[in-house]
């Protein structure tokens, strides 16, 4: 039989003694007090490996690095390369020290890939980028328009500067596939192992650059080669012997194999303080690049030329299909044309 609240009495109530009697050894007691983060830290995250990151901070004496962990009420996925976040404790920087990453600054922008093209599974892999570097070889592997045109619309969506760095240019031309970006006025290079790497430095130089690939194109090989002034001075990034692991691509499947397990950003000069000083991100060899959380309107209007035509759109105008203000704006020349054209190949294939 069940009985009824009313007919309660003390003897069915259960008493927290911790409550009665104040706060046991152990039970804390709740407090409204939180920490003070007021003398905390800015750094910027250049590597992520598992629970520890390397972070790079203004000292007195010039920039140093240190190791830190991420506080628990962040999460596990919380940080990402190119972050900046505050940081306290230790900070010395010496062997053994460990300092607590508190809080992540908000990001004015992110290279994000959603996983088999699921929206609702969006991973962050850097972020706070100036540039993104997709690089794809002329030959073995064959380049992909898929992860290029992917690539691209990422770039679009977050304003970060895209150029297309062609490695392997010895093994075959590539200029078929470099025309179809033609219109997009895209910075291309053409690179292999003994090229003069002058003009690509130049355009990297006082940018932080992501280097965005599949396996087996030479991104490996292309940090070793920019950073071939530097890397004795700076073993602490995860440099080995001098270089980056390179890898090769596999015979059967013409896929490349991972050498780089996790993003880490290498410096661009012999100093930290080099008039010419920059960053470069490297990044593991993708084998998918979903973009199914990009806005295909967010990407277009990214392109300054046609703002006045979409705001003659319908509401919620894919910017592809027949009811489009830009099918017939009057000012659109051949060249808007041709760019527009381009974008919504890009964005079709995505």
């Amino acid at each position: 039989m069940v009985r009824s609240k009313s007919s309660w009495d003390e003897d069915d109530v259960r008493i927290n003694k911790s409550r009665q009697f104040g706060a046991s050894n152990k039970t804390r007691p709740r407090t409204k007090d939180r920490p003070d983060y007021s003398s905390a830290q800015t750094a910027t995250i250049i590597e992520v490996d598992r629970g520890r990151v390397q972070c790079l901070i203004q000292a007195p004496a010039g920039k140093k690095i240190i190791t830190a962990m991420k506080a628990r009420e962040l999460g596990k996925k919380s940080v990402v390369v190119g972050d900046l976040v505050s940081i306290v404790g230790d900070i010395s920087g010496d062997e053994g020290s460990l300092a607590r990453v508190v809080t992540v600054l908000p990001r004015k922008n992110s290279l994000t890939r959603s996983i088999e093209d699921h929206a609702n599974d969006e991973r962050v892999i850097v972020a706070n980028i100036d540039q993104m570097a997709i690089v794809i070889a002329a030959a073995n592997p064959e380049p992909k328009v898929g992860l290029v045109d992917r690539a691209l619309v990422v770039a679009y969506d977050q304003g970060i500067k895209p150029i297309i760095i062609m490695t392997k240019k010895d093994l075959a031309s590539g200029d078929d596939f470099l025309q179809i970006y033609k219109d997009l006025d895209i910075p291309v290079f053409k690179t292999e192992k003994s090229s003069d790497l002058s003009t690509l430095q130049n355009e990297l130089a006082g940018k932080i650059t992501v280097l965005l690939g599949h396996s087996g194109v030479g991104k490996s090989t292309l940090v070793n080669n920019l950073l071939a002034s530097s890397v004795n001075k700076v073993t602490e990034f995860g440099i080995e012997n001098g270089e980056r692991v390179t890898g090769d691509v596999n015979e059967v499947t013409g896929r490349g194999r991972h050498t780089t397990s996790s993003a880490i950003a290498l410096p661009l000069s012999s100093s930290f303080d080099g008039a010419d000083f920059g960053w470069i991100i490297d990044t593991p060899g993708v084998r998918s690049f979903g973009i199914a959380h990009i806005q295909a309107a967010r990407v277009i209007s990214s392109f300054p030329e046609f703002s006045e035509a979409i705001a003659n759109c319908q509401k919620n105008c894919t910017h592809n299909e027949p009811g489009c203000a830009l099918n017939n704006w009057p000012t659109l020349t051949d060249q808007h044309l041709a760019r527009l054209a381009s974008l919504r190949r890009v964005l079709s294939i995505g």
